[in-house]
């Protein structure tokens, strides 16, 4: 599973609304996650990608988007 597809299916799982198509809308302002559920999200991806993520880069603007998250794990793999 490429990255992409393993965040989009990490964030469906969890999510608190419908994943907006568009991987670039913003998932806290669509009511998907909120801030509670950025953190399990990260802990899941981590788990999934393999890929440990700092508390001190856990803010929500760095993880708002799909295309954020998966630059994010894209860049450190």
């Amino acid at each position: 599973m490429d990255i992409r597809a393993a965040v989009r299916k990490a964030i469906q799982d969890m999510a608190q609304a419908p994943l907006p198509a568009d991987d670039s809308a913003s998932l806290f302002t669509g009511g998907v996650i909120d801030s509670f559920g950025l953190m399990d999200l990260m802990t899941n991806l981590e788990e999934i990608l393999g890929v440990k993520v700092p508390d001190s880069e856990l803010m929500p603007s760095r993880f708002e988007t799909v295309d954020k998250i998966v630059a994010y794990f894209q860049a450190r793999k």
